[in-house]
């Protein structure tokens, strides 16, 4: 059996949706593939200590101009080959996003189009949706295009909102209800994909 599809996951915060793929692999559910790498752009983000706890190699790269170059030099020592974005509040460019075409995917709160693009990350996404009133949000995981939130939708589930919900309650709803369901069966999809293109 090849090799299976090596993933990093960038990360800036607590880590919750990098536990979802820890936990996923852990059973089973990544079966074509292998979280490699961790990378933080914040020193103190909890989800280094998950990855430690987890045998995972976690490093830290500070957020400056050459942020990508030393990312870029980090995923090569790994062998990474696909990229999941877990929480990671910093864009990237359209150049490093073109170098793993296809191949970088993202988890957002909310059922896009609504609620997404520059200014919606974390919270914000779900006080504007408690804001406008809408019954029904979500999360989608999606291919990462240069354009924020715009590539291809590789999965939704949808969540409702209840009357007494707050941007806090809400968030936590939808990372149990969809977060956590989607993005590892997304990160799988696209490890199978790459696996299977190796075998070519």
């Amino acid at each position: 059996m090849l090799n299976k599809t090596r993933i990093a996951v960038l990360v800036s915060g607590g880590g919750t949706n990098l536990q979802a793929l820890i936990d996923a692999e852990g059973r089973g559910g990544l079966p074509h593939g292998s979280i490699a790498l961790v990378v933080s752009n914040k020193a103190g983000a909890y989800a280094l200590e998950r990855a430690k706890n987890a045998g995972i190699p976690g490093v830290f790269i500070p957020g400056g101009p050459d942020f990508e170059s030393q990312l870029e030099r980090t995923l090569a020592e790994y062998g990474v080959e696909m990229i999941v974005l877990a929480g990671f509040l910093r864009i990237l460019s359209a150049g490093f996003i073109e170098s793993f075409k296809g191949r970088i995917i993202n988890v957002h709160p909310s059922l896009i189009p609504s609620f997404c693009g520059m200014g919606f990350y974390g919270l914000k996404v779900h006080e504007a949706a408690l804001k406008r009133g809408v019954k029904v949000t979500g999360a989608t995981v999606h291919i990462v295009t240069a354009e924020a939130d715009a590539g291809p939708i590789l999965l939704q589930k949808a969540v409702e909102i209840c009357a007494d919900d707050t941007p806090e309650t809400l968030q936590r709803r939808v990372m149990e209800q969809a977060e956590w369901i989607l993005l590892p069966k997304a990160a799988e999809m696209i490890a199978e994909k790459i696996y299977l293109g190796k075998e070519q």
